[in-house]
């Protein structure tokens, strides 16, 4: 029995080792982990817009604006709808032609030639290709103006419920623009980017209509005489025009905010709280989602939306027949697909025969319905096809990554569409 003793305390001994061992490591890790959060905080942009910054920093700040900057919630509700998963080989082994040779498209999107964060790829509502080469499939990027089309869908179904006339001007349900130059301007052609007004998207000239909004909503470099916040910046709009409304393409996130603003009105209720109960809630996702909100807790709707890709999947889901898997409702009608699909503006057609419309970017005859974001985010849905993609991404310091969108396509349109 003598002998046994200082074995035991040899052994103690040894586990008391190891353990402070794997403290100063775990110490060590935090200490590391700390220092990291820091250098990433320091390197986001003060003078500056902060998302404009590339490379490594931005990758970064897709997956933590959480942490940068104040946020809304979006809830979730009831049971999670559970997606099926089926990997479909055609799609990995898809060859995508670069620059140097071929390679599949699963290879593709986790090589130096992409700069994907994630790709999700539902095909009837069943998960067929799914890869997150450079994030966690829990984290929840930011997908900006992806974001554009969810104002759009609450408009429609107030529309559908009577309670909103697209064919009326705004100030009609928005009197605090009657003395703003977006009086007179129809829903519509809020809706399809058609206003005619000059505020478009503009980040350089700090003194353009698009950047005085941008300051106004917090999102753009904030001066000491900024426009304290976007309601009051748009009901005294001043700007000239490029042509009449609804006659041209004009891109603006300013469009957006009237109709999240609009969904306000009617409501009378907080923009996020409508999104939750009118579809958030009712999609059976697997967590609450959240939109940016700088100042005031006035949510950026042009631009701001985080959300884990599985969940964003579930959203695209309502524009296709598989719905049911994540919703007891048809949310997004067959008329609303009808509407988007074949009831464009004909001014805003393009010559390739495709066309915009309810803050969609690009709708053609394939049924493809694509609306991207800065950096490299895409939510895609085909009716037609029973198929939904989401993806996103970011640019390299020198902009040399591959684009998603065109090699996605090409393999949703081989791999899906019968000859």
């Amino acid at each position: 029995m003598t002998n046994i003793i200082p074995i035991l305390i040899s052994t103690a001994l040894v586990g008391f080792l190891n353990s402070a061992e794997a403290a100063e490591q775990t110490i060590s890790s935090e200490r590391n982990y700390f220092e990291e959060l820091k250098y990433r905080h320091s390197l986001v942009p003060k003078d500056d817009i902060w998302w404009t910054i590339t490379g490594d920093q931005m990758a970064w700040m897709h997956k933590n604006v959480h942490q940068l900057f104040p946020t809304v919630n979006v809830y979730r509700a009831g049971p999670v709808k559970s997606l099926n998963f089926a990997p479909n080989p055609d799609i990995h082994q898809f060859v995508i032609e670069t620059k140097d040779g071929e390679m599949s498209f699963a290879s593709f999107l986790e090589s130096d030639f992409t700069t994907t964060l994630g790709m999700l790829i539902l095909h009837k509502g069943t998960i067929v290709f799914e890869s997150y080469p450079r994030m966690n499939a829990f984290e929840k990027p930011i997908y900006w103006s992806v974001a554009k089309v969810m104002p759009a869908l609450l408009i429609r179904l107030l529309e559908e419920r009577g309670l909103v006339d697209v064919e009326k001007e705004i100030d009609f349900y928005l009197p605090e623009l009657a003395t703003s130059d977006f009086a007179g301007i129809k829903v519509r052609n809020i809706l399809d980017m058609s206003t005619g007004l000059d505020c478009q998207d503009e980040y350089q000239d700090r003194q353009s209509c698009y950047y005085q909004y941008s300051m106004a909503i917090g999102d753009g470099y904030r001066e000491a005489n900024a426009p304290d916040n976007p309601y009051d910046f748009l009901s005294t709009l001043e700007v000239t025009r490029h042509s009449d409304q609804g006659k041209e393409f004009s891109y603006s996130g300013v469009n957006t905010f009237i109709l999240g603003w609009l969904v306000e009105k009617i409501t009378g209720e907080s923009f996020q709280d409508t999104f939750s109960t009118e579809v958030w809630n009712k999609i059976g996702v697997e967590s609450d989602a959240s939109f940016l909100a700088y100042r005031y807790g006035i949510p950026l709707t042009h631009g701001g939306f985080l959300s884990n890709m599985r969940d964003m999947a579930r959203f695209g889901l309502l524009f296709t027949p598989s719905y049911s898997l994540v919703s007891d409702e048809s949310i997004v009608t067959d008329e609303t697909l009808d509407l988007l699909l074949n009831e464009p503006n004909p001014n805003l057609i393009r010559s390739d025969g495709s066309h915009n419309a309810y803050q969609w970017d690009y709708i053609d005859q394939e049924g493809f319905m694509i609306k991207g974001g800065w950096g490299g985010q895409a939510l895609v849905v085909n009716p037609k096809l029973d198929i939904v993609a989401v993806y996103t991404s970011y640019f390299n310091a020198d902009f040399s990554q591959y684009s998603l969108r065109e090699p996605l396509l090409k393999v949703l349109r081989e791999v899906y569409i019968e000859d």
